[in-house]
């Protein structure tokens, strides 16, 4: 078995031997950090600067400029270390175990993670729109890595993960700019069908908010049970179809009932008889 001896730190040889090789390496690998962190910084600065340039979208800018940051900045440290020595391939080991581990923890905070990274690549909504997904629907109000934030017509906050947002069914309604509004109005097959129309035609063309192009539609849809139905489907801007849709279910009810135009209900009718 070697003996150890013990080292002699008074001894000058020993300090100039063993103390200040080290130091100077840890100066170089301090300069290395410093000097590389700020290369980092500057590198992601012009990479913001760029694609501000190119008009990317602000929310895409800061997530790329980050991962570059991130990725440089690793690489920085991972030098840092090997000139100091330290076996950078085992840490590397221990850190791709420790990663492994955390990611079966949390499987699913990294599918959110990486539905939040398609949300902003690909962009199916952006702040601002009014979309369904996820089971809730409402006004974006903001993106971010684990879950989107939207906004109900109650003003409510809604926060939806961004798995659930990705994974399933995405209805953005402020996508176009136009809408059309699709209503079924019944009338009774005694009442008058021409007159119907035209009260219907009416109601339309007296509404500035109801575009001409493309044109509205009135079509007989069916001879219900107890209706006949009409489909009445006006085009309007997306912001007014809420206010137009009220409007017209409101107009309507009103010149059907000042020109004794019946809209037909379900109804039942209950005979009572006396049994001896």
């Amino acid at each position: 078995m070697e003996q150890i001896t013990a080292v002699d730190w008074s001894d000058p040889a020993v300090i100039q031997s063993l103390l200040i090789p080290w130091g100077i390496r840890l100066g170089v690998a301090i300069a290395i950090f410093v000097i590389g962190r700020w290369i980092a910084r500057w590198l992601s600065g012009v990479l913001r600067k760029l694609m501000t340039r190119s008009k990317m979208d602000e929310m895409l800018v800061n997530f790329l400029g980050n991962i570059v940051y991130t990725v440089l900045i690793l690489v920085v440290v991972m030098a840092a270390l090997d000139h100091l020595g330290i076996e950078t391939t085992s840490l590397l080991a221990v850190f791709g175990a420790a990663g492994l581990a955390i990611g079966l923890a949390l499987k699913d905070s990294l599918a959110n993670f990486s539905s939040g990274v398609m949300i902003i690549l690909f962009r199916p909504f952006k702040v601002g729109d009014f979309i369904e997904a996820g089971g809730a629907t409402g006004v974006v109000e903001e993106v971010r890595m684990f879950a989107t934030i939207l906004r109900t017509g109650d003003n409510r906050q809604i926060i939806v993960p961004n798995g659930n947002m990705y994974g399933g069914l995405i209805i953005n309604y402020s996508a176009k700019a136009t809408r059309r509004i699709d209503l079924v109005f019944g009338i009774g097959y005694g009442d008058d069908m021409a007159k119907a129309k035209k009260i219907l035609d009416d109601i339309m063309q007296q509404d500035d908010r109801i575009l001409s192009d493309p044109a509205p539609a009135i079509a007989l849809g069916e001879l219900g049970d107890s209706s006949v139905n009409f489909n009445v489907r006006p085009w309007v801007k997306s912001e007014d179809y809420w206010a137009v849709r009220a409007d017209m279910l409101e107009k309507v009810k009103l010149a059907f009932d000042a020109n004794d135009i019946s809209i037909p209900y379900p109804h039942q009718e209950v005979y009572m008889h006396n049994v001896a």
